[in-house]
């Protein structure tokens, strides 16, 4: 595959800036991959639910080659203040120390040390340079870098990993174990298995992939990301952390009351929700408004599903907004700055949904528009923004987004 545009201007600002700091790209191949939009369910993963979402085209270039000299040597375009991150082999900080804590290359940290826990054997080092231009919290920017390095290692050191969801498994583990981050696998599935034109469907029952064809919904909407401008450090120092640990609460009250459940997933009927709600809800009211939202994402999702394949894009909005309004008020997982974005979109006419992104607080929403509506929603959000929220007046952005494929391999070198 030739570089697109895109491409070209990152490749470009990976060539203009890596001549200064004394790593060199020439002869590099690149791995691109993607960020990832979530259709539903938000917060599922950890809790057991089906997962639909797509790639979109806001990505992580890694120019990268082997060095012969068995260290890593990683710079990023986007920290240019943190210089060059080199390590040896087998020589990284230990697990979750508070010298990995504010430093972007944690990540590469943490390839190295579970891919090797892993029992792959890394004897080659490599010189990179990452850029990346996915905007804020919630379009998984960890993610699809973990994934990036972990490919990136994985071929100087000419090794191949056939199956996609142990590749998922090691990322997850970079995040969970590594760093510390409480992360399901939603991020990574929905990046590592995208594919251009088509939505991935997710059962972890059957832990199966299953692609839904976009055709059938026409071009005649987009993905609007709406970046707030604000900056969340990581799921690890989130709500998300506190979010996940009260399912797992419920989950473990409901099997000492002799419920046979794994996950909230697993509350599917009405009866059984009825029943765990009447049991549970005076004495764990919080508890019982987390699966609130679980229980009834779940019943929005297969109506979504539906709807997607039918084409009929207006009810998927609408099951979008009450997912967003679900997050707000149950779930309790936003922020102020999240849902000032939503309410100025959902005013708008030609928008179809809005809602906020990822693990919650901070970064972005996204809405899904009529095509013929973005310039009205654009200017929208630029009067009205500021005015609720004046101190992101220079860093909020607004991103059109497509359809794209999670992970590309460039033949090309670069020269």
């Amino acid at each position: 595959m030739k570089f697109t545009k895109q491409d070209k201007e990152a490749i470009n600002n990976i060539i203009s800036q890596s001549s200064g700091v004394g790593i060199t790209v020439s002869g590099a191949k690149v791995i691109r991959t993607s960020s990832r939009f979530c259709l539903g369910v938000e917060h599922g993963d950890y809790n057991g639910t089906e997962l639909f979402g797509f790639g979109v085209d806001r990505f992580i270039w890694i120019a990268y080659k082997p060095n012969n000299t068995g260290r890593i040597r990683l710079f990023s375009c986007n920290f240019s203040g943190d210089g060059i991150i080199e390590f040896g082999l087998s020589k990284v900080p230990n697990p979750k120390s508070k010298i990995i804590g504010n430093t972007w290359g944690r990540f590469a940290y943490g390839v190295e040390y579970i891919l090797r826990r892993e029992g792959f054997e890394l004897t080659e080092g490599m010189d990179a340079v990452v850029y990346g231009n996915i905007p804020g919290g919630g379009m998984s920017r960890s993610a699809s870098l973990t994934l990036n390095l972990i490919l990136s290692t994985l071929d100087v050191n000419g090794i191949k990993i056939e199956s996609k969801f142990k590749i998922v498994e090691l990322a997850r583990a970079v995040e969970n174990d590594y760093i510390g981050s409480p992360c399901g696998e939603l991020d990574q599935i929905m990046i590592l298995f995208a594919q251009e034109g088509a939505g991935v469907h997710y059962n972890p029952k059957t832990k199966s992939i299953s692609y839904i064809p976009f055709s059938a919904c026409g071009d005649d909407f987009r993905i609007v990301i709406l970046d707030t401008g604000t900056v969340r450090s990581g799921l690890e120092k989130s709500t998300y952390k506190i979010r996940r640990a009260e399912c797992e609460k419920l989950v473990g009250l409901m099997r000492e009351a002799g419920y046979k459940i794994n996950c909230l997933a697993d509350i599917r009927s009405q009866k059984l929700y009825d029943k765990v709600m009447s049991q549970f809800k005076m004495q764990y009211p919080n508890l019982c408004e987390r699966l609130n939202y679980i229980y009834h994402a779940q019943q929005r999702f297969y109506k979504m599903l539906k709807a997607w394949k039918k084409g009929d894009i207006w009810t998927v909005g609408r099951l979008f907004n009450e997912d967003g309004i679900g997050l707000r008020d149950h779930y309790k997982i936003s922020g102020p700055q999240l849902e000032t974005m939503c309410d100025i979109a959902r005013e708008v006419p030609g928008v179809f949904g809005a809602r906020m992104l990822g693990g919650g607080d901070k970064g972005a929403a996204a809405a899904l528009v009529r095509v013929g509506s973005i310039e009205t929603l654009k200017h929208t959000i630029e009067k009205k923004y500021p005015q609720k929220h004046p101190e992101y007046t220079d860093k909020f952005s607004i991103h059109i987004c497509n359809l794209a494929k999670g992970v590309q391999t460039f033949d090309e070198l670069l020269v």
